[in-house]
């Protein structure tokens, strides 16, 4: 008998975005779902943390029914939160993992990214980001490259389009006929360098994580083309999703004030950025010189912060399961 889920815990275990749309939460990060009306088949985008694994089995059975397979996953990037669970999903499912070519070296084994920067500051998520995990996954027998006419595969309706910065092939997808938009981290919907924003899921548009953004004049010009889109409705790698009036003003002054709003005041990327390739990573500038013993410190108090939240937040779910 299949075991009944109540409406708290559906609201909890995903959260819609449009038609078709929906999206799920894992400790701080948000992988997709995405619907073929056509046929009835199914996309996942991004696979978040190692940990999201269950939660996207249990999202894509609730959704689509138990046992049910996507047709491919979709990459917006390879960081180590977008594609925690990527391996072991699509070696279960056999499912193809599509991404942009320039994010091959990261997928298959070739190249790290350029390593984060603690030093743009603006919260403990950026000062631990030396921590997070840096060497390439590979999943190279799942690998296809996006087709080269931004057609988003399984997918009608659908675009992707080329957002870097933040990272080397990084894309945003794009549903034109609803302007519904799903920006990755090209920008996002919280803070996600202050784990109190994050904890609060409050709505604020913002640039892409800073500790990960390796090219800010990149960046700069991404956000700006997706302004450029006037969208609808914004969903994205971190965050709540976010819609109307207020959305677009919001979107418009980032892309508008991007330098005052989204730059750290100091970073190992702020001046001279990280050089890339098809083949990985070819030129990485110097990091700021920072304190060991700072360092260390800094690791004992996250790892404490780390585990009382996700303590209290399993706490919360069972309490909510019980309610």
């Amino acid at each position: 008998m299949k075991e009944q889920v109540t409406h708290k815990e559906k609201l909890s275990l995903y959260f819609d975005v449009a038609e078709n749309v929906w999206g799920t939460k894992d400790i701080f990060v948000n992988m997709y779902f995405i619907r073929n009306p056509e046929d009835e088949t199914w996309v996942l985008v991004d696979t978040g943390l190692k940990s999201s694994y269950a939660k996207i089995k249990k999202v894509a059975a609730e959704l689509f029914g138990a046992g049910s397979k996507p047709s491919c996953i979709i990459l917006t990037h390879g960081h180590f939160d977008h594609t925690g669970s990527l391996k072991k999903l699509a070696e279960e499912w056999n499912a193809p993992v599509y991404c942009h070519y320039l994010e091959l070296p990261y997928l298959s084994g070739r190249s790290a990214y350029p390593p984060p920067d603690p030093s743009v500051g603006g919260g403990l998520m950026s000062n631990i980001s030396w921590m997070y995990p840096k060497k390439a996954i590979n999943v190279e027998d799942h690998l296809h490259i996006l087709p080269p006419n931004e057609t988003v595969p399984n997918l009608p309706g659908w675009k992707y389009i080329y957002t870097p910065g933040h990272a080397p092939g990084h894309v945003s997808l794009y549903r034109e006929r609803d302007k519904v938009l799903i920006a990755g981290d090209a920008f996002v919907t919280t803070r996600q360098e202050s784990v109190m924003s994050i904890m609060r899921q409050t709505k604020t548009i913002s640039g892409p994580p800073k500790y990960f953004t390796y090219d800010w004049e990149a960046a700069r010009n991404s956000v700006r083309r997706l302004a450029d889109l006037n969208p609808n409705i914004v969903a994205t790698g971190h965050g709540k999703p976010m819609s109307g009036d207020d959305m677009k003003i919001a979107l418009t002054n980032l892309a508008v004030h991007f330098d005052e709003q989204a730059l750290p005041k100091k970073g190992r990327y702020l001046k001279e950025p990280a050089v890339t390739d098809a083949y990985g990573v070819r030129y990485v500038p110097p990091k700021e010189k920072r304190s060991n013993t700072w360092l260390i410190l800094l690791g004992i108090g996250i790892t404490v912060a780390a585990a009382t939240y996700i303590i209290v937040q399993q706490q919360k779910k069972k309490r909510s399961r019980w309610a």
